[in-house]
């Protein structure tokens, strides 16, 4: 039984930070790559931010300097720091789990946190 469990989103003005955590359980999470996407209304889902199962962290250009991924294996936690939100923000979010190899495709995902950026 694979969860993810996504919290922390909100409402929160332009400027303004906010965290979003993810709690996993059902997977053997230190092999993971964990992932953060984001949907707005009528559009298609799209990558904000990627940490491997080693660490290393990936971006797309719109928040680079602004969100930061994290994760903590002890924990099988995984955070996306945002600050500096902008109305085009707004979205709903979602976390993701990839383990992906010649033998196996295993993706799973979260319900999603709503975030809303307005004054």
């Amino acid at each position: 039984q694979v969860q993810l469990v996504e919290s922390g989103g909100g409402l929160v003005q332009p400027g303004g930070s906010l965290r979003l955590s993810c709690a996993a359980s059902g997977i053997m999470f230190r092999l993971y790559d964990m992932g953060w996407y984001r949907q707005a209304p009528g559009k298609q889902r799209d990558l904000v931010a990627v940490i491997t199962s080693g660490g290393s962290t990936n971006y797309v250009n719109f928040v680079k300097g602004r969100f930061t991924i994290s994760r903590d294996n002890a924990k099988n936690m995984v955070y996306l720091q945002m600050n500096s939100l902008r109305p085009e923000d707004t979205a709903v979010y979602y976390c993701n789990a990839a383990f992906k190899t010649t033998l196996l495709d295993r993706n799973y995902w979260g319900q999603g946190t709503q975030v809303t950026v307005s004054s």
